[in-house]
């Protein structure tokens, strides 16, 4: 049986390292964590923010995906989405999910994010 999501994995370009860990960390918020050898061969990088877990893969003939995207729900989104603002991320906001307040952004290789928390009261 599933027990829980371990990670998600988006693709990169290669060469994109150093502008996704600015994004990852810098805008995100998050902590890059080591590859295992074999794998940080490869190229790309992983990052986790608590039990959330990102890690981009090179992938050669790279194109974003504009649909597909990881849902990362998070506390106090009015002063998060501001954070990206202020880091230069675009936010888009999108009232289209009933008890949720929700935006998008792309990462800097165009990978889209969605960002959301439950309305409560």
């Amino acid at each position: 049986m599933i027990a829980s999501l371990d990670h998600v994995q988006l693709a990169a370009p290669q060469g994109s390292e150093d502008a996704l860990r600015t994004y990852y960390t810098d805008v995100l918020g998050m902590t890059e964590i080591p590859k295992p050898p074999v794998l940080a061969a490869r190229g790309g990088c992983w990052f986790a923010a608590g039990p959330v877990q990102l890690h981009l893969g090179i992938e050669a003939d790279f194109h974003p995906a504009r649909k597909a995207h990881p849902g990362l729900r998070v506390t106090g989104i009015e002063a998060y989405a501001a954070r990206l603002a202020e880091r230069g991320a675009e936010v888009v906001w999108d009232d289209n999910l009933p008890g949720h307040r929700r935006f998008y952004s792309h990462d800097p290789v165009g990978n889209r994010l969605e960002f959301l928390e439950p309305v409560t009261g």
